[in-house]
C-alpha cells in the first residue's frame, strides 16, 4: 500500500528480559534491521545513544512529548520516533511482555495542516491521472465545489472549461494539459491563467504554480497546484501595456481622420468591443471647434463619424468615409460634452469582485467611482452592449468631439479604473487630432498659397508646346517651395523656369511667390539667364538679411533657394540656360537620343559671391525638354540618379504622346509613393519658325536708306497678307532706324519676325537704351519713342553681347489690337 510505503509502523515484541522476540515488517522499513539482525538481542541496542536533544524549527523539542524515542538507524543515523507500549499478559495474568507499535515522528502540528486549509491561495492535490486528492476551502471556493464534492473525480470531470486554451490567440496549451504534463515529466511550471469565477462580473488573473509530488524513492505519485488571485496586477499591467501601445501607435500620422482610426485600432480589443470616434466637422477640415456655448445637454449635437472600430465595425460607416451623427438631447454624448466629464453606462448593476487575496473589488468598489458614475440603463442592452464609457474628447481647452467605449461580447464589467484608462487614451489622442488639425489648417493655408502663386494657366507661345503638373508633398510633410512658369520673351522666345525654395509650410509659399514675381521683372528686362541668376541671388541674400532680427545677411540656411532658367529661340533653336543648384533639364530629340545640357549647375542662390555660367546649345525641332525638381525623382527610398533613370525610362516610351498623357504617366510611375517632398515637371516640345516668317535686311548707317528699308518692310508684311499692318509697321520702322543711324553705332540690322505677333526689331552695337518721355509743348523731338508705343501692343530692348536690340509687336490683323 501507498500509506504503508510513505508512513510505516514498525509492531515489536519484548519478552519480560527485554529481548526482541518479534519483528515486522514495518519495522524493516522503518530503521532497516530484518528480523535476523534484531531477535533475541536487547531491545535497548535499538536506542539512539546519545539520543538527540531536540528538533529544528518552530515545533518545539521532540523529546517534549509522551512517547518520543530517538532509535538507531540501521545505516547509523538517528530516527525520531513515538512509541507505544502495550503490556502482554498470560492467562494466568502474569506479565509476558510487551508489544510496542513504533511510528516516526511527525514534525509538522495539526494547527500546519489547518494553515494550509485556511490558506487563502487555493490548493490541491491530484493523482498521476488528474483525480482530486485533496483541496483547500479557497480552491474549493473558486471551483464552486467542495471537497467532498470532487474527491476521486477527475480534473477533467470537474473543470470542464480548462480543458480548452484560454488564450486561442495566443495558441497557448489548455490548463489541464499543463497540469497532465508536469505528472508526466516531473517539470514544474508556472503560468497566469485568466478566467471568470462563477457569480462574478470581472474575469480575475490567478498566477499558479504546478509540481510533481514525489516518495522516497523520487518517484512521481503527486501533482500539486497553488493558485493566487493576481488580478489588480494584472490589469494594471495590461493596461500599461495599452498605453504603451497608444503613445506609439496614436498620432504616427498628422491627418485628422487617421488619428481617430488609430485610436479605435489600439482600443479594440483589447480594451473594448466597440469603438467610435466622432467629430465636429469643423475639426475634419481643419478649421476652429464650436465655442461651449453652442453646446448644450438639452439641444442635440451632430458631429461627424470619424472611426469606428470593433468587433462590430461592421456596422458602422466604411473607414475613410465620415457620416453625419446626431446625439439626442440628454444622451450620454450630449451630457458629457456640455459638462465635460466622462459618463460612465451599465446595464445592470454589476455583481462584487473576487474574494480571494487580490482581486478587482477596489476598482469596482463605489467608493472609487466618480460622483456620478456608474449609470444603470437597462436601455443600452438593447443596443447589444453590457456597459459604454463616453469621454469629451478636449484638447488645449477645446472640445474636438466624443469617444465611445463599448462592451458586449465579452461578461466583464467595466471598472472606476478601466474610467481611469479610457480617459488617459483620449487625452492622448485629443492631443494628437488637435495636433494634426492645426497641421491641416496650416497646410490647407501654404497649399492655398502655393497654387495661387504658381500659373493659373500657361501662356501657348509658338516657340513650344509645354504642360505642367505639381503636386504637394503627403499628408505627412508640410508643402514646399516648388515653383515652374513659362514666360514669353521678345523676339518669339520663351523663357522656361523651375525653382525650389528651401523649407516648407507658409514661410517657404511666400517666398516662392517672391521669387517667382522676381524671376518674372527680371525677365521683362531681357536679361541673359547668368545676369538674371546674380540679380536673383542678390535678392534672395537680402529676403535672408530681411528675416533676421539684426538686419544682417544670412548667406546661408533655410532661406535658400535653386532655380533653373532656360530661354529658348524658335528663329535660331538655340537654347540658354543657367543654374543654381537646381537639376538639368533632359532633352531629348525626336528620334529619342538624348542631349546632355552642357551646362554645369552653379551654387544655389542665396550663397552670394559666385558666378553663374551660361551655356548654349541648337537642339532639333519637335525636342522635348523636361524641367523637374527634385522631389519628383529623389526620396529616402531612391537616389537622384535612380529617380532620373525612371524619368528618362518613361519619357523614351513615347516621346510623341501628347505632353499631357506624358505628363500624367511621369507623375504614375516615378513620382515617389512615400512624398516627403513638393514634386513639379515642366515639359516642353520646341518649334521652330518657317524660315519664311523671318525676314532681316543690313542698314546701312545713312538717313537716305530710312525709305528704302521702309519699302521693304512694307514689301515684306503686303507678301505676308497683312496688309493692314503696313501703316503702323512703316512708322515703327521709320521711327527705330532713324534712331539707331541718330544714337547707335554700326552695324545696324533690321528684323521682322510673323509669330502670334508681327515683331519688328532693330539692332545696333552700341549700349545704350532709349527711355520714353513725354515731349514738351515746343519740343522738337522725344515723341517717336511714344508713338511707337501708342501704334504697338508693346515694346522694349534687350541687351545683346555685342549691342542692344530695340523691338516692338502689333497684333496680327485678325485679333484686335491691345494697347496699354
Amino acid at each position: 500500500m501507498a500509506g504503508i510505503e510513505d508512513a510505516p509502523t514498525a509492531a515489536v515484541v519484548v519478552d519480560p528480559d527485554g529481548l526482541v522476540s518479534g519483528w515486522s515488517e514495518g519495522g524493516r522499513l522503518l530503521l532497516g534491521w530484518t528480523s535476523q539482525d534484531v531477535l533475541g538481542r536487547p531491545v535497548t541496542e535499538l536506542l539512539a545513544d546519545p539520543p538527540p536533544s531536540g528538533l529544528p524549527g518552530d515545533h518545539g523539542s521532540a523529546a517534549d512529548h509522551p512517547g518520543y524515542t530517538a532509535l538507531r538507524h540501521r545505516d547509523g543515523h538517528p530516527v525520531d520516533a513515538v512509541v507505544t507500549a502495550h503490556p502482554l499478559v498470560g492467562a494466568d495474568g502474569r506479565a509476558q511482555g510487551q508489544v510496542m507499535t513504533v511510528q516516526r515522528w511527525d514534525r509538522r502540528p495539526v494547527i500546519a495542516d489547518r494553515a494550509f486549509e485556511q490558506c487563502p491561495f487555493a490548493l490541491g492535490v491530484y493523482d498521476p491521472e488528474l483525480r482530486f486528492l485533496w483541496i483547500n476551502a479557497s480552491s474549493g471556493r473558486v471551483i464552486a465545489h467542495s471537497e467532498a464534492q470532487v474527491l476521486g473525480k477527475k480534473y477533467r470531470e470537474v473543470l470542464p472549461e480548462f480543458d480548452r486554451s484560454l488564450f486561442p490567440e495566443r495558441d497557448d496549451k489548455p490548463y489541464t494539459d499543463q497540469l497532465a504534463e508536469v505528472a508526466r515529466t516531473g517539470v514544474p511550471a508556472r503560468l497566469i491563467t485568466v478566467f471568470q469565477p462563477l457569480g462574478s462580473n470581472y474575469a480575475n488573473a490567478w498566477a499558479t504554480s504546478m509540481w510533481p509530488v514525489r516518495d522516497a524513492e523520487g518517484r512521481v505519485r503527486a501533482v500539486a497546484n497553488w493558485g493566487f488571485d493576481m488580478s489588480a496586477e494584472y490589469w494594471a499591467r495590461q493596461r500599461l501595456l495599452i498605453l504603451n501601445e497608444a503613445t506609439g501607435g496614436i498620432g504616427r500620422t498628422l491627418d485628422v481622420l487617421g488619428t481617430a482610426q488609430e485610436l479605435a485600432r489600439t482600443s479594440a480589443p483589447v480594451f473594448a468591443d466597440l469603438v467610435t470616434v466622432d467629430l465636429f466637422a469643423e475639426v475634419l477640415g481643419g478649421e476652429e471647434p464650436p465655442s461651449p456655448p453652442a453646446i448644450s445637454g438639452d439641444h442635440a449635437v451632430t458631429l461627424s463619424r470619424a472611426a469606428h472600430d470593433g468587433a462590430r465595425a461592421d456596422d458602422g460607416p466604411p473607414p475613410g468615409d465620415p457620416t453625419p451623427v446626431g446625439h439626442a438631447p440628454g444622451s450620454a454624448a450630449a451630457r458629457c460634452m456640455a459638462t465635460g466629464r466622462s459618463v460612465v453606462e451599465l446595464a445592470a448593476e454589476p455583481g462584487p469582485g473576487g474574494e480571494w487575496a487580490f482581486g478587482p473589488g477596489l476598482a469596482a468598489d463605489p467608493a472609487h467611482w466618480p460622483p456620478g458614475n456608474p449609470l444603470i440603463d437597462e436601455a443600452i442592452a438593447a443596443d447589444g452592449l453590457t456597459g459604454r464609457i463616453t469621454v469629451p474628447l478636449r484638447a488645449r481647452g477645446a472640445l474636438l468631439g466624443v469617444v465611445a467605449f463599448s462592451r458586449s461580447d465579452r461578461p466583464e464589467a467595466f471598472t472606476a479604473d478601466d474610467l481611469i484608462l479610457a480617459e488617459e487614451l483620449t487625452a492622448k489622442a485629443a492631443v494628437a487630432i488637435d495636433n494634426a488639425r492645426r497641421y491641416s489648417r496650416e497646410r490647407t493655408t501654404a497649399l492655398t498659397l502655393q497654387r495661387s502663386l504658381l500659373p493659373q494657366r500657361l501662356p501657348s507661345p509658338e516657340a513650344v508646346e509645354v504642360a505642367s503638373r505639381y503636386l504637394p508633398a503627403g499628408t505627412g510633410a508640410e508643402v514646399g517651395g516648388d515653383w515652374f512658369d513659362v514666360i514669353p520673351l521678345s523676339g518669339a522666345r520663351v523663357a522656361l523656369v523651375v525653382g525650389d525654395v528651401v523649407g516648407h509650410g507658409l514661410h517657404a509659399s511666400a517666398s516662392m511667390g517672391r521669387l517667382r514675381t522676381a524671376v518674372r521683372t527680371l525677365a521683362d528686362v531681357d536679361l541673359p539667364p547668368d545676369e538674371l541668376l546674380t540679380h536673383l541671388d542678390d535678392l534672395v541674400i537680402h529676403l535672408a538679411g530681411d528675416l533676421r532680427p539684426d538686419g544682417h545677411f544670412q548667406p546661408t540656411g533655410e532661406s535658400g533657394a535653386t532655380c533653373l532658367y532656360a530661354v529658348y529661340d524658335p528663329v535660331s533653336r538655340r537654347l540658354t540656360l543657367a543654374s543654381a543648384g537646381h537639376p538639368l533639364p533632359l532633352i531629348i530629340a525626336p528620334d529619342g537620343a538624348r542631349t546632355p545640357a552642357p551646362a554645369q549647375p552653379g551654387p544655389p542662390l542665396g550663397i552670394g559671391g559666385l558666378p553663374f555660367e551660361a551655356s548654349e546649345l541648337v537642339v532639333s525641332e519637335g525636342s522635348l525638354l523636361a524641367l523637374y525638381t527634385d522631389g519628383l525623382v529623389e526620396s529616402r527610398e531612391r537616389d537622384a540618379d535612380r529617380g532620373e533613370e525612371d524619368l528618362l525610362r518613361v519619357l523614351d516610351h513615347d516621346t510623341a504622346a501628347s505632353l499631357e498623357v506624358l505628363c500624367d504617366a511621369v507623375m504614375e510611375a516615378v513620382l515617389p509613393r512615400r512624398r516627403t517632398d513638393d514634386a513639379a515637371l515642366l515639359l516642353a516640345r520646341t518649334h521652330a519658325l518657317r524660315p519664311d516668317h523671318v525676314a532681316d535686311w543690313d542698314v546701312e548707317p545713312d538717313f537716305a536708306q530710312v525709305p528704302r528699308v521702309r519699302k521693304l518692310a512694307v514689301d515684306q508684311v503686303d507678301a505676308w497678307g497683312l496688309e493692314e499692318a503696313a501703316f503702323v509697321t512703316e512708322l515703327v520702322v521709320s521711327e527705330l532706324v532713324t534712331n539707331a543711324i541718330r544714337y547707335g553705332e554700326p552695324p545696324i540690322g533690321l528684323r521682322l519676325i510673323r509669330d502670334t505677333a508681327l515683331i519688328c526689331e532693330v539692332s545696333d552695337s552700341s549700349n545704350t537704351a532709349p527711355h520714353l518721355r513725354r515731349a514738351r509743348a515746343f519740343d522738337e523731338g522725344g515723341r517717336g519713342l511714344l508713338l511707337v508705343a501708342q501704334l504697338t501692343q508693346g515694346w522694349g530692348t534687350r541687351h545683346t553681347g555685342n549691342g542692344k536690340t530695340i523691338w516692338c509687336a502689333q497684333p496680327l490683323p485678325q485679333s484686335p489690337p491691345h494697347r496699354p
